[in-house]
């Protein structure tokens, strides 16, 4: 087998150097749909000892048109502990004859992250060719060496959206005695061909077409196939550690990458001791909190591999700025100088979820928040915003464990999950119709869960920018003027509130001496479209509820010719209901819809747009109000 093996890698190398990259070869599923098309991607990885690990790189991708332009940049990041050797670059016509070469000298080399003194070592190398012909294709190679063992990447069939793979594939020879841990997560996309053999190993993909980013569809990670890979020990900026359980690896992280830097300065105490806190762990949590979030600013720092250890909590008390890492830290630290245990959480985070696996512990996560217990359940602080809430998570945050840290115990914790009518918006508006079929409307907005984070940034921008966004989301009612009063950021409870007065033209039309009108402003009918061909899964990405109740003054000399029937509708993705009434010389119209969170089969898609184009049509509800 070690023969086959050894075999195989040649008979690969070979392939490479003598593989026809005119574009004419391409086969021709994959150019449908593709921007793109990887000719082919080598990796080779030799883990020659617990703190020594190189790789290779061989890579040719043919650009198709302007739009896979995205896919042409060269981008080698690397730091103080990653040497980078070996560059080539040949730029080759659609015939596949080499037209340009470029070498390391050609690259443009600048910091991987905001000039602080603390993170200069973070670099990229990179390189951007750009085309005014297509089609055309880049062939490169580069060799890394690092001392960090700990980030294994993982093995994926495809680099995107809309570009198609002819053959990757992944090599590892692991020599130094450490036991490797391997997981191939099967699926109907795509089959990874694998052998794996005492310390060899090889993982390939062929003829994978391009995936088109359709509509509400889920991360790529979702549904595609993947190779996942973790040492049993590994090394990570000079220090060594064991990745066999969840339990040995948190304490390392601890004692390694939190502990070093979280020192109780007497400065750090006396500015807590300030603060007189008093009451329940709850009220001193949350005073310390808005302390910190008046005290502090998010700056952004690149993950990689220098984006694991926070700066000092001195530094961060003394400059004010931080990033995930160091704000959650310095929450902590504030926290224990109070005498109040929590937990240092890396997660996920990102539009779909994704989780630790409980039974294949590795480097995971590119976020960072903080879990305190207290006797009436977890509160949850995301330290990187002025402006958020207290005990309130982004929706990319939410539904899915963290790997929560303290200074004796690790654990897999979950996140929360909000309730429909937790992630809300209520509205209430009285609107009045006036001669001229104009309408003037006077409502009430509130947001809560996830739709609070997408209001949130209403709050921190001025009366007229406030103004205009408003203008922008109402884009579809034709506006002579609009007022927005008594924007409100709610930080105890998690609330957006905010008040609209605007009049819109030509909203009614008349029919002789009848008038005939739209039900309900304020709603934006949803594109349905069927996706017949449907390739991916539907996410929902968050359960919410809107609740949505007008009051339209009837005109004087005018009656409603009849009152629409109420409605109720109820399938797998939720549910609306449509209630109808008259009170003291209006109608009342309540409109009630719940949409569920969920990751459905491609096949449910059109069932969820025919749902969908039934709220759109009762949402389009009108009304005929005859001359008396």
């Amino acid at each position: 087998m070690n023969k086959l093996l050894s075999f195989i890698f040649l008979v690969f190398s070979a392939f490479l150097f003598s593989q026809n990259y005119a574009v004419s070869a391409i086969p021709e599923n994959l150019l449908h749909k593709a921007n793109a098309v990887v000719r082919n991607d080598e990796t080779t990885i030799d883990i020659n000892a617990i703190d020594n690990m190189v790789q290779t790189y061989n890579k040719t991708i043919t650009i198709l048109n302007k739009s896979g332009e995205n896919f042409s940049s060269i981008r080698i990041p690397y730091d103080k502990s990653v040497s980078v050797s070996n560059i080539k670059v040949s730029i080759l016509d659609q015939n596949g004859k080499v037209i340009k070469k470029y070498s390391k000298s050609d690259f443009i080399d600048a910091s991987h992250s905001p000039s602080f003194s603390f993170y200069d070592d973070s670099r990229i190398l990179f390189l951007n060719y750009m085309s005014i012909t297509y089609p055309y294709s880049i062939q490169y190679s580069y060799t890394t060496e690092t001392r960090n063992t700990v980030f294994m990447p993982d093995f994926f069939p495809i680099d995107g959206y809309n570009i198609s793979t002819e053959k990757t594939s992944l090599a590892i020879n692991n020599k130094s005695g450490i036991r490797l841990r391997t997981k191939v997560h099967e699926a109907d996309f795509a089959k990874i061909s694998f052998t794996e053999n005492g310390q060899k190993y090889f993982y390939s993909f062929s003829n994978v077409p391009a995936v088109e980013d359709e509509p509400r569809s889920p991360s790529l990670n979702e549904f595609l196939p993947r190779a996942e890979f973790s040492l049993d020990q590994f090394s990570l900026e000079g220090k060594q550690g064991n990745l066999t359980q969840w339990n040995e690896f948190g304490n390392w992280f601890y004692q390694n990458l939190i502990n070093p830097v979280s020192e109780v300065t007497p400065a750090l105490q006396a500015e807590v001791a300030a603060l007189n806190l008093t009451g329940s762990t709850h009220d001193k949590v949350k005073k310390l909190y808005q302390y910190m979030q008046s005290k502090t600013r998010y700056v952004a720092i690149m993950e990689g591999i220098g984006g694991w250890k926070p700066m000092l909590v001195e530094d961060v008390r003394k400059k004010g700025y931080g990033d995930c890492k160091a704000l959650t830290n310095y929450m902590r630290t504030l926290l224990k100088a109070a005498g109040i245990k929590s937990y240092y959480c890396r997660i996920k985070d990102d539009r779909s979820v994704q989780k630790y696996d409980e039974n294949f512990p590795k480097m995971f996560g590119n976020h960072v928040i903080l879990m305190v217990p207290t006797e009436k359940g977890n509160i949850w602080l995301e330290n990187t915003s002025q402006e958020i809430a207290f005990n309130h998570l982004n929706y990319t945050s939410l539904d899915r464990n963290v790997m929560a840290i303290s200074e004796n115990e690790i654990k897999l914790v979950n996140t929360p999950t909000y309730k429909p009518e937790e992630s809300s918006e209520i509205l209430n508006a009285e609107v009045k119709l006036n001669p001229d079929n104009s309408i003037n409307v006077d409502a009430k907005f509130r947001f809560s869960g996830a739709q609070y984070d997408f209001q949130r940034p209403l709050t921190s921008l001025n009366k007229d920018e406030v103004k205009e966004a408003l203008k922008e989301r109402f884009y579809y009612l034709n506006m002579e003027n609009l007022e927005a009063n008594n924007v409100t950021n709610n930080r105890d409870e998690a609330l957006i509130n905010y008040e609209v007065k605007l009049q819109a033209k030509n909203y009614s039309k008349k029919l002789g001496n009848d008038i005939i009108l739209r039900v309900m402003p304020f709603l934006d009918l949803m594109q349905t479209t069927s996706h017949e061909d449907r390739k991916l899964p539907l996410e929902v990405y968050f359960s919410y509820q809107d609740t949505y109740n007008f009051s339209l003054e009837i005109p004087e000399g005018y009656k409603l010719a009849e009152i629409p029937k109420s409605v109720q509708l109820n399938s797998e993705f939720g549910s609306y209901s449509l209630q109808f009434s008259m009170e003291n010389g209006k109608l009342v119209t309540q409109r009630k819809i719940t949409i569920l969170k969920n990751i459905y089969p491609k096949e449910k898609f059109k069932e969820y747009i025919e749902f969908r184009k039934k709220t759109n049509n009762l949402d389009n509800t009108k009304i005929l109000l005859t001359k008396i």
